[in-house]
């Protein structure tokens, strides 16, 4: 049985490892070994953190609503329930950016979710 060389698959892995670990510090972009070892932690974190990038900004929608809902003297959860049930379908993304950029809407909505409770 043949010899078998790995000299362009080798170069071609190392490579394309290389490129994934550009812009990692010192010997993590420079040494396969190290570049591997570090892809592997950052490819963790990445879908790690894409997870929990979606719970930071529900957090962050809920808490601009509840300080604008405050402003119009209701808490958050009872104006959460006040729009369940008056059939408004507004997210929380949408009703925060409301809160932030459009208070006059915001209040309206207040008003609509205080009658239906």
């Amino acid at each position: 049985m043949a010899r078998v060389k790995t000299g362009v698959v080798r170069r071609r892995r190392h490579k394309k490892v290389l490129k994934l670990a550009r812009g990692f510090y010192s010997a993590r972009h420079k040494h396969f070994r190290k570049a591997k070892e570090q892809l592997e932690r950052s490819l963790c974190y990445a879908y790690r953190d894409r997870r929990a990038k979606k719970r930071d900004f529900r957090r962050l929608w809920i808490v601009r609503i509840n300080a604008a809902c405050r402003l119009n003297d209701i808490s958050y959860s009872k104006f959460m329930n006040g729009l369940r049930k008056s059939g408004i379908q507004l997210d929380r993304k949408i009703l925060a950016d409301m809160a932030m950029n459009d208070a006059a809407a915001f209040s309206a909505v207040v008003k609509q979710a205080k009658a239906a409770l």
